[in-house]
């Protein structure tokens, strides 16, 4: 399928997401380099190569073009779900995924002492305004993955107030534990050093979570 000038639609596509990840890393560049709030719209764009209209039909505010990297991360935990071997219940799923992100040293697990990602936590972090938008993306992280849990168990009558608590419950216990691993490692600590302890952790905190969440063991 192609469009009215007769480019074809996944090229299209690309171009558009290479739209997006032109703006969004001119301007992390631009807010690790000076600060947040130091950076306009009209740097970014002019830092893009692209016209405030344009950036704005991208991106409708500097947050956004901060956490656009997040993007792809809003429905992982729902894919890990929907996407696991057969015989594996869900939360097994999202445990296996979460080790070998730290096995990977994924950035989402907080266990990577690369230093530009060093860097964009701490901008993140040190932001009330990113810190603040980013419950739009986890309010919609959390809409995918109790989809998802409701597809995998149903649950009758309240099978979906059910995948909606779990989902709650298993993104929380994510973050507070990428959010502990950022912290050791922004103190000072290797990310190889912390692997085990990280694991550990990890393992503990969805063993308290299948106390809690039988359907979805």
């Amino acid at each position: 399928m192609s469009d009215k000038s007769g480019t074809p639609a996944g090229l299209r596509e690309r171009k558009k997401q290479r739209m997006y990840r032109t703006i969004s890393d001119a301007a992390i560049a631009l807010f690790l380099d000076k600060g947040f709030d130091a950076v306009s719209v009209a740097d970014i764009a002019d830092a893009a190569e692209v016209s405030k209209p344009t950036l704005f039909r991208y991106f409708a505010a500097k947050e956004d073009m901060a956490l656009h990297r997040f993007a792809d991360h809003e429905d992982e935990a729902a894919r890990v779900v929907r996407d696991r071997a057969a015989g594996t219940a869900p939360l097994t799923a999202l445990e296996e995924h979460f080790l070998a992100g730290l096995d990977a040293r994924d950035p989402v697990t907080g266990l990577c002492d690369d230093p530009g990602v060093l860097a964009f936590h701490r901008l993140l972090y040190g932001t009330p305004s990113l810190v603040a938008r980013m419950h739009a993306y986890t309010t919609r992280s959390e809409e995918h993955l109790a989809g998802a849990l409701e597809e995998a168990a149903p649950g009758g009558e309240h099978g979906a107030l059910t995948a909606r608590l779990a989902a709650g419950q298993i993104l929380v216990a994510q973050r507070t534990l990428a959010l502990g691993n950022w912290r050791r490692i922004a103190g000072g600590a290797r990310a190889d050093d912390g692997r085990g302890a990280a694991a550990a952790e990890a393992r503990h905190a969805f063993a308290l979570l299948r106390t809690g969440l039988a359907p979805y063991c």
